[in-house]
């Protein structure tokens, strides 16, 4: 799937795709944790999924090989070992590569406006985790469910899998002055925040910042400056009536048009097919 190709709501398997699926309304132990379906794909080209504006948070772990992930605004490769997770209510997009075969596990949750969801703006956005953690629960999963289907033991593997999705989202991991950072700057996004100024905030050099950030939430200071700040931008674009000229500057750009631009790239849509579409 080139990246020039339109983003719209995309659903394709493909023949030489094997795809195994458990849905919450199979299983009324996903729903008690809001998690609409997990599964586990192996997949071929021309196997891909966009989805607009997804309900839940989203899960997905590289289990063999590689694919193609739409991350804050560019496609990036996901190699096995790799986990990526994004937050509700965003773009949502991923293929298979030709030629590449790729194996994959992944959760989408189901949260309404008015809870917390599980991946935040705190959140990673991917983790080198290397460990096939989630896999092997879902694998666990689907064996009991294909098998002797214990109630017992369903509600023990999906309490697992929620366990595991929770430690993957929880941000900073200890972390403490880099969780306080990003709360002070999610609660003032119209400030301009440069890289010396969040570096200072936290009393470490602008380049340790950074390698933390990557290590940490998977982007750069400035990048996850730039999430937060549209994050923000979609709750207004949500929530209120607020016109473009005014949401612009409550959130960090000196204009109408420079945010329509930043919100495209990042989200897939501009502000007002998004605000359209709610």
């Amino acid at each position: 799937m080139p990246a020039s190709l339109p983003l719209v709501e995309t659903t394709v398997d493909g023949p030489r795709t094997k795809r195994w699926v458990l849905e919450a309304g199979a299983c009324t132990e996903l729903a008690a944790c809001r998690i609409a379906r997990v599964g586990l794909d192996d997949c071929a080209t021309p196997y891909a999924r966009i989805r607009l504006r997804p309900a839940g948070s989203f899960f997905l772990e590289a289990v063999e090989g590689e694919g193609r992930i739409l991350l804050d605004g560019r496609w990036q490769r996901l190699r096995a070992g790799e986990l990526s997770m994004a937050p509700p209510r965003g773009l949502n997009a991923f293929h298979a590569v030709p030629g590449r075969r790729w194996v994959i596990a992944w959760v989408r949750c189901e949260e309404p406006p008015w809870i917390r969801p599980l991946v935040g703006a705190g959140s990673p956005v991917r983790l080198r985790a290397g460990k096939g953690e989630m896999s092997r629960v879902i694998g666990g999963l689907r064996n009991e469910w294909e098998g002797a289907r214990d109630p017992r033991m369903v509600h023990h593997w999906i309490g697992l899998l929620h366990g595991l999705l929770q430690r993957f989202a929880q941000p900073w991991r200890g972390q403490e002055r880099l969780w306080r950072l990003w709360e002070e700057v999610g609660r003032e996004p119209a400030k301009p925040w440069t890289l010396s100024m969040l570096a200072a905030r936290v009393h470490m050099s602008s380049e340790h910042l950074r390698r933390l950030c990557l290590r940490e939430l998977g982007r750069t200071p400035v990048q996850q400056l730039t999430y937060l700040r549209i994050q923000r931008a979609k709750d207004l674009l949500e929530n209120s009536d607020d016109k473009l000229e005014a949401i612009a500057p409550a959130v960090g750009y000196v204009s109408a048009l420079v945010f329509s631009r930043a919100f495209k790239r990042w989200v897939g849509c501009t502000p007002s097919e998004y605000r359209g579409g709610k």
